[in-house]
């Protein structure tokens, strides 16, 4: 079977715990990731987790990331990162795989987004690859998530994403819920995470699912 992957980009908004979760449950669903992580991101990444995304190493910086739990603890997680699953292609590549419409993909994830990074989309700039594989994504039909993580919102942004919408995309705002019975800041960040694949229509475990019991996020029925 021809590798067909998931794009996931990065973008500068605070949030990357929810990226990590995202890709260890695409990768834990058997997916193929090809990973975009913008050069804002890296300045939040190092901010939020003391991890430098470095492009030479970024496969040894990936595994690091997200074996980190959402509370900074390291080798919370046990994540594999080797072989062709996983591809990395630099922010500032604009000849890369996922510029272009040939290149098959499933669709893509920005998680989270940030409201440049949804700016961007929505005005069409490709001002780098992450932009420039999200219009590809729109062009071409595919599934596009955004995770738009700010607050609070302008008026200005909450028209690009009405527009992102009108053009196909899913706008996903970053809003943990807490009727899955969360204990933990890794049960909300999950949450967030599995309502992405959600929408992407990937399977995974991530929260528990209403079932239209009042009651059901306590724990009682386990």
């Amino acid at each position: 079977m021809p590798r067909r992957p998931w794009i996931v980009g990065v973008s500068g908004a605070s949030g990357t715990p929810y990226a990590a979760a995202v890709l260890r449950a695409l990768l834990a669903a058997g997916e193929s990731v090809d990973l975009v992580v913008s050069r804002a991101s890296r300045l939040t990444l190092l901010d939020e987790t003391r991890i430098a995304f470095r492009d030479a190493h970024w496969r040894d910086d990936l595994r690091e990331w997200l074996e980190r739990g959402a509370d900074g603890k390291p080798g919370t997680f046990t994540v594999d990162v080797e072989g062709d699953r996983v591809r990395h292609w630099s922010a500032g590549d604009l000849a890369a795989g996922p510029s272009s419409g040939s290149y098959p993909a499933k669709g893509m994830l920005i998680v989270p987004a940030s409201t440049a990074c949804v700016a961007g989309v929505a005005l069409g700039l490709s001002k780098d690859l992450l932009q420039r594989s999200a219009s590809v994504t729109l062009k071409e039909r595919r599934p596009l998530v955004v995770a738009v993580r700010e607050t609070p919102l302008s008026g200005v942004t909450l028209r690009q994403l009405v527009a992102l919408d009108e053009a196909g995309a899913v706008v996903l705002p970053a809003s943990p819920a807490f009727y899955a019975g969360a204990t933990h800041i890794q049960d909300l960040v999950d949450f967030v995470a599995g309502r992405v694949l959600d929408a992407a229509g990937v399977p995974h475990g991530l929260y528990r699912r209403w079932k239209g019991e009042l009651g059901g996020g306590s724990g009682a029925d386990e």
